[in-house]
């Protein structure tokens, strides 16, 4: 695992402070969740952008929406109390396999 890769995490994790702390701001109307909001979207981004420079954009894009989908899913479930039904964790489910399967057999992933 090399540096992009730890950028790629920092760019997810940023982004899934960010989206968890969105709702949090009830529609950009309390000043603290809002400035996390936005200050996690930027790291988020600029993190991205340095993960772009040795991971194809496809590859890079994939890994972090498709984490970031099932880690702020798994938020709003333990946080908000938000559901997740069967066809939901299902779809979910097969997220994580796709990000499995482009780390583990892609050669296209920037290994």
């Amino acid at each position: 695992m090399g540096i992009h890769h730890l950028y790629l995490a920092v760019a997810i994790g940023a982004e899934v402070l960010a989206t968890s702390f969105l709702k949090a701001s009830e529609g950009f109307t309390r000043p603290v969740p809002s400035l996390v909001t936005l200050a996690g979207y930027g790291v988020s981004f600029y993190f991205l952008s340095l993960t772009l420079q040795a991971i194809p954009t496809g590859i890079a894009y994939a890994i972090w929406s498709g984490i970031g989908i099932v880690l702020v899913s798994t938020i709003g479930w333990l946080v908000y109390g938000q559901r997740l039904d069967g066809p939901a964790l299902a779809g979910m489910g097969l997220i994580l396999a796709g990000v499995l399967v482009i780390n583990l057999f892609s050669k296209t992933a920037g290994h």
